[in-house]
């Protein structure tokens, strides 16, 4: 389910984020965009905002957390624990609450492999003293299509230490490739099966 939002400011506030990103990518020394490309760089490209990819999620903490080794794109493995469970539903009936980026009206959502509609993510801290967002690694059916194909990462920050049954609010809007989609000077985790959708999840960045 989604939470109640000022859908307005919701959309500027993104557009604005977009906006700020596309800036960093073009102009900061840091950017992952190779210097000798930068002045052919025109922006990211984005799925339209659609605020039915903002949903409402119930946190699994697990206390004592298993590790998880994750695969990177140059080969090594990168340790994380598994510190959270994330449950959402996506109503595969619930019309697209936006028109497209090509214009096309708003439809319904054909998944048929979304049974229930019940969703679940795992959410990934490194072994680390310093305090870290919740680090959520996935694929979907865009996945090497319309998104990058080593798949697509989001980054929660809770205001306070998370227990069971808490909510926190998921926005794949939100949802960006890694670095490593732009240069192979960059090594970054691949999302463990685990976090492996089958659905398809048309919100956030795109790159094909």
């Amino acid at each position: 389910m989604t939470d109640s939002i000022d859908i307005d400011r919701w959309r500027a506030d993104l557009e604005s984020k977009r906006a700020e990103k596309d800036e960093f990518f073009a102009e900061h020394p840091q950017s992952p965009i190779p210097p000798d490309a930068r002045d052919g760089f025109e922006g990211l490209e984005y799925f339209a905002p659609d605020p039915t990819y903002r949903v409402t999620a119930t946190v699994t903490v697990h206390d004592d957390p298993e590790v998880v080794l994750m695969d990177t794109t140059a080969g090594r493995e990168m340790r994380y624990l598994r510190v959270a469970t994330l449950e959402f539903e996506l109503d595969r009936e619930a019309p697209r609450a936006s028109v497209s980026a090509s214009g096309d009206q708003p439809r319904a959502r054909e998944d048929e492999d979304l049974d229930d509609g019940t969703v679940a993510l795992a959410a990934y801290r490194q072994e680390s003293p310093n305090e870290q967002p919740l680090f959520v690694p996935f694929r979907d059916k865009t996945t090497g299509q319309q998104t990058y194909q080593g798949g697509r990462y989001m980054e929660l920050e809770p205001d306070r230490e998370l227990e069971d049954g808490d909510e926190i609010v998921v926005d794949f809007n939100l949802a960006y490739s890694p670095f490593c989609a732009y240069s192979d000077t960059f090594d970054c985790p691949l999302p463990p099966e685990e976090n492996w959708l089958e659905v398809a999840i048309p919100a956030g960045e795109r790159y094909e």
